[in-house]
């Protein structure tokens, strides 16, 4: 049997300070739909895109990331980063690249004093860089996409 890429795999570096997340999501939407002429499918056309990244991470590191908001002068000032999530078992490997990631403060506190949960705190994030997400390498958007947006 072989070791196979789970949650436990990867690393995520923000703002150059790996940071373990307690969960961690990235969300495309892709609002590219089926053509149709006189109500029949005739080809597609391509929609806008956007993408969502979400970390979950306990105090310990939701403090570590207040450190990039200290030396930014509050949250909001915090400059976009590019996301690497990567994950290597030695014969699998999986690396999603996220491209310009503006984080916002979604869940500041979540507590359940009937819990014995560690506390924890949610992050979003709203890709804004037209190089979006690369997969192993491979772009999500074409070219003809990017086309007066990249050098």
């Amino acid at each position: 049997m072989n070791k196979r890429i789970s949650g436990l795999s990867f690393d995520v570096d923000i703002h150059g300070t790996l940071i373990h997340v307690e969960k961690a999501s990235v969300s495309i939407s892709d609002e590219s739909t089926a053509a149709q002429t006189r109500g029949v499918p005739d080809g597609y056309t391509d929609g806008a895109v956007s993408a969502d990244v979400e970390y979950e991470l306990d105090t310990k590191n939701f403090k570590l990331l207040g450190e990039a908001a200290k030396k930014a002068g509050s949250w909001r000032a915090i400059d976009p980063h590019d996301c690497l999530f990567y994950a290597n078992t030695g014969k699998d490997e999986l690396e999603i690249e996220v491209f310009g990631v503006k984080l916002l403060i979604d869940s500041l506190l979540d507590l359940d004093p009937s819990s014995t949960d560690k506390s924890k705190h949610k992050i979003k994030g709203i890709v804004t860089s037209p190089s979006f997400i690369e997969i192993d390498g491979v772009p999500y958007l074409s070219k003809q996409d990017t086309r007066n947006l990249l050098d």
